[in-house]
């Protein structure tokens, strides 16, 4: 509701901006359009606003009168009278007569009696009237009214529901104090014991990094003597040991086990240099295969144990479900793999493709060529762009490491970089061999998919790359492959890495 000044102003700043609508409710920021117009409108039309607004009456004086004669020449029936006019309610209708006409209203007679009746005879009727008999009424108590009657039964029915159920509840209280007291205690009993059961929960998650709602049963023993030396504060050793289902006997004895020095305490400092100086990518086989090559034994069970109690765990990406696209579009290249990936001796066969990494920075390419005799990567270009000219800088390199009888197999997908002419006039001038695996079906490249995955796993998804820039980022990963040429090593090459492997077979000069 907007006051007179409000209303005012905002006409006379419509008047000035020459009845703009519009331009009055921006600067104002009130009211709508339609109510605007209204205002305006009625100015114009009169030279000012009301200040208020009397309702206007729904009828006039001679409905009235009409109304109120109608009433008074036709039985003086309020009914009848609104039936055949239309208008208007009862309680109108009486303020008009009222009105118009005091003292002319009918009014409705009224009957009562001052007879008092014995109190045996009104129990008699009211028994009657109650058990549903009408013979409540006879000619020797006809003074009982039915509308005196009913309004008895009434009464009577309510007294009597209120008395049942007030007996009701009163039976319904034990009056044995010694067994509320007894109940009382039942349910301190148990609150204190779903308490320790929430309490041992908590424990395992705190104390063990277990998940939320790890109960004891996947527990063992020793983890519950853990739970439980961080109860005893709290709890007695009794409840605890009934709570977590653990004999005494093994109790103590996980206690005395845990009071021990750790006899791998050298071998597990070992085990976290090793795992954080090379890129925390190595698993307990790889490990195991270093502490081996430097003297110290001890079991793969240990190193895996070792690294699962000190959380130290390879990173890596969750596999996706396979899917493949079925078909060709243009005549095909022949499958000279056919997936066997095995080379008796380097540069015989090669496997080639691009990888894509997508950082805040921006999208980097990979383009290596991966030889399937140890897995070195014998040539690799980066850049921002997957065109031409990445791959054929690829191919120029590679080429230019092979010796003059060296012809190998050059496997690759079947992407437009590999069916370019300069990619196929290179491979025409080396006499090299292409290889093309089919339309969509990235397991036919399975060895360069999967160093695709190894470099992924452990440098791109190890680590955050946000503020990161394209240059530092192909600086690191350019590094990535030089490590894993000369340094990672391979479980299948003996736990060497591809430099070292030809080294020690005498294939590098």
């Amino acid at each position: 509701m907007y006051s007179y000044e409000e209303r005012i102003k905002a006409v006379q700043l419509c008047i000035k901006y020459d009845g703009c609508i519009g331009d009055t409710i921006r600067q104002l920021g009130y009211p709508s359009r339609s109510v605007l117009v209204r205002w305006y409108k009625e100015y114009q039309e009169h030279g000012y606003l009301r200040r208020g607004y009397e309702r206007r009456p729904n009828f006039t004086l001679s409905e009235k009168k009409a109304a109120v004669d109608y009433y008074l020449e036709h039985g003086r029936s309020l009914r009848r009278t609104i039936r055949a006019l239309g208008y208007p309610t009862i309680t109108a209708l009486v303020k008009w007569i009222e009105d118009l006409a005091p003292g002319q209203r009918k009014t409705r007679l009224t009957v009562g009696s001052m007879v008092q009746l014995p109190k045996e005879q009104r129990s008699n009727a009211d028994f009657s009237l109650y058990t549903s008999d009408d013979q409540a009424i006879t000619p020797n108590n006809r003074a009982l009214k039915r509308c005196c009657l009913y309004p008895r039964k009434r009464r009577l029915s309510y007294k009597e529901s209120g008395s049942h159920m007030e007996s009701v509840s009163k039976s319904a209280l034990p009056n044995d104090k010694d067994k509320l007291m007894a109940e009382l205690e039942s349910l301190k009993k148990q609150v204190h014991n779903l308490q320790l059961e929430i309490d041992i929960l908590n424990k395992a998650a705190e104390e063990l990094k277990k998940g939320q709602g790890i109960g004891p049963q996947e527990m063992t023993n020793k983890e519950k003597a853990i739970v439980i030396d961080a109860l005893r504060a709290k709890y007695s050793l009794n409840e605890l040991l009934a709570a977590t289902g653990i004999p005494k006997s093994s109790y103590f004895y996980q206690r005395k086990t845990l009071s021990r020095p750790d006899k791998y305490c050298e071998l597990r400092k070992q085990v976290k240099d090793i795992f954080s100086k090379n890129r925390c990518v190595y698993g307990y086989r790889r490990i195991h295969a270093i502490l081996k090559d430097s003297g110290t034994k001890c079991s793969e069970k240990v190193i895996r144990r070792i690294m699962s109690e000190e959380h130290l765990v390879v990173q890596c990406k969750t596999r996706r479900r396979y899917s493949s696209y079925l078909g060709e579009s243009s005549p095909p290249v022949p499958n000279l793999i056919e997936r066997n990936f095995h080379a008796d001796q380097p540069n015989q066969k090669w496997v080639t493709d691009l990888c894509e990494f997508q950082i805040s920075a921006g999208k980097i390419y990979l383009s290596p060529i991966v030889d399937c005799f140890d897995g070195m990567v014998v040539s690799w270009t980066i850049g921002t762009s997957p065109n031409a000219e990445l791959v054929n800088t690829m191919l120029d390199s590679a080429v230019a490491c092979l010796r003059n009888e060296e012809h190998p197999i050059i496997h690759s997908d079947r992407g437009c970089h590999y069916r370019w002419p300069g990619w196929i006039s290179r491979m025409d001038a080396a006499r090299l061999k292409r290889s093309m695996s089919r339309k969509g079906c990235s397991p036919d490249n399975a060895a360069c998919e999967g160093f695709f995955g190894i470099v992924k796993s452990e440098m791109f998804y190890t680590r955050s790359w946000d503020g990161v820039s394209v240059e530092e980022f192909v600086t690191e990963l350019d590094s990535y492959i030089r490590w894993s040429n000369v340094e990672r090593i391979k479980l299948s090459l003996g736990g060497k890495s591809p430099i070292a492997y030809r080294e020690s077979l005498g294939l590098l000069e």
